[in-house]
């Protein structure tokens, strides 16, 4: 039995609409209709890592870590596949060592372990940062 399951379908052109349960997610190479796919990849992983980062930190014992953003890019090369991916992960709270939080959040995140290891986000913490 399959852990996760959806249905990406498309009528004509290049715009696909994804159903995953409940929700319906529109994807769109052309960014006509929604989000190109890389786009998308990249907001996953931005979306897995963030989480990651405020479970982990509660399980090591981190205060409330207040509001949390990721600023997050990616470089493609010339075929337009995903060269390089860079998270700034800022971060209410002032934390001692930001490096810690980075550790938490790559041995968390289901998306992270899944890329290969040279697209895993090279990450800058802003602590203090709101």
């Amino acid at each position: 039995m399959n852990d996760i399951s959806l249905t990406t379908t498309s009528e004509d052109g290049f715009d696909t609409q994804s159903v995953i349960g409940d929700f319906a997610l529109a994807i769109d190479p052309m960014e006509e209709t929604g989000p190109n796919p890389v786009a998308v990849l990249v907001a996953d992983y931005a979306s897995c890592f963030l989480p990651a980062v405020r479970v982990g930190a509660q399980k090591a014992g981190y205060d409330d870590l207040g509001r949390m953003e990721i600023n997050a890019s990616a470089t493609l090369d010339d075929e337009d596949d995903v060269e390089a991916i860079e998270f700034t992960l800022k971060v209410e709270a002032d934390v001692e060592d930001p490096n810690e939080l980075v550790a938490l959040g790559e041995e968390i995140c289901h998306v992270h372990a899944a890329l290969r290891e040279d697209l895993h986000a090279d990450i800058t913490v802003e602590a203090d940062a709101f």
